[in-house]
């Protein structure tokens, strides 16, 4: 063990993530895992797929810690934030190299709700089953099972390598600046009928100020969805980027720390390569919804 971070300040909701156990929906558990998947594969390519697999994701205030130990990298990306090493303005995102007693201090930007601290060593946090993601709405894994707080001392352990990330996958293309978002059908939509379905297209939507990791509300102006004669579905799997119509009509955008089944209707399902930047999309800010293809939605997986 060498070296250690003490928090100063941070957001709250801050976590401990990596790539995240995506076998523990077997088990009745999310995957957990970062809220934008891009980001945090910037920050392992930055110290070239070396030290640790997992890094701190900060919510919308930042964080401050203090370093102690030898020399070591960190790279740090994510939304648009303020990044000073002791005092001094650095560049975001960026590469650092961390001394003894660095003080590293990140406040919000123009954008984005998160982003990551990552380190060239490993952090000394327990394995829960294979991974040391956070499940804030399970108490499981991270750090004690819960957000990060001030006065927490995190610990640097050997090195180990637990999950190895693709660091040769293609950044997702963000999405553009009409914020316009590709969905499918969900699993309900035929139930759910053309009509609502169509609604869905009709107008935007905005990021209301209930948003975390389990799910993003959205602020429907027009009330369009009446799902009345639809609240006894069956309780079925659901899965990250789902719309789930809520009974009093609200549509949540269900992101990492998912429930693992749901009761409500889905009408639709944000396609993979779109999700991360809905996840850094702030209170306010409009969102649109665009149909596409199962074809088209697996080349934006592999294209952007």
């Amino acid at each position: 063990m060498s070296g250690s971070i003490k928090i100063e300040r941070i957001s709250p909701n801050s976590t401990l993530q990596d790539a995240g156990r995506p076998e523990g929906l077997l088990f009745g558990l999310s995957a957990s895992g970062p809220m934008d998947r891009t980001a945090f594969r910037e920050t392992v390519k930055a110290l070239d797929g070396q030290g640790s697999q997992s890094a701190i994701e900060f919510s919308m205030l930042g964080v401050e810690f203090v370093y102690s130990g030898p020399p070591m990298e960190c790279a740090v990306a994510g939304g648009e934030f303020h990044l000073k090493q002791n005092q001094v303005e650095k560049n975001w995102p960026a590469l650092l190299l961390l001394t003894d007693g660095d003080r590293i201090s990140i406040t919000t930007g123009k954008a984005g709700n998160y982003g990551y601290v990552r380190f060239a060593q490993s952090l000394d946090i327990p394995v829960i089953m294979g991974s040391k993601s956070t499940n804030l709405a399970a108490g499981v894994g991270g750090f004690e099972g819960r957000a990060l707080k001030q006065g927490d001392e995190i610990y640097f352990g050997d090195g180990i390598v637990l999950r190895q990330v693709d660091v040769n996958a293609k950044s997702k293309t963000r999405a553009n600046a009409d914020n316009i978002i590709r969905v499918l059908p969900g699993l309900h939509a035929d139930l759910l009928g053309p009509k609502m379905w169509t609604r869905l297209f009709e107008a935007p939507f905005k990021i209301s100020n209930s948003i975390d990791r389990m799910g993003f509300r959205l602020v429907d102006p027009l009330s369009r969805f009446d799902i009345s004669k639809h609240k006894n579905i069956v309780s079925d799997a659901v899965v990250p980027g789902d719309i789930q119509i809520l009974g009093d009509g609200t549509p949540v955008v269900l992101m990492r720390d998912h429930q693992p089944i749901g009761g409500y209707p889905r009408i639709a399902t944000i396609i993979d390569a779109d999700l991360d930047f809905v996840a850094q999309l702030r209170p306010n800010q409009e969102i649109h919804f665009i149909s596409t293809t199962l074809e088209k939605a697996h080349k934006a997986m592999v294209n952007g």
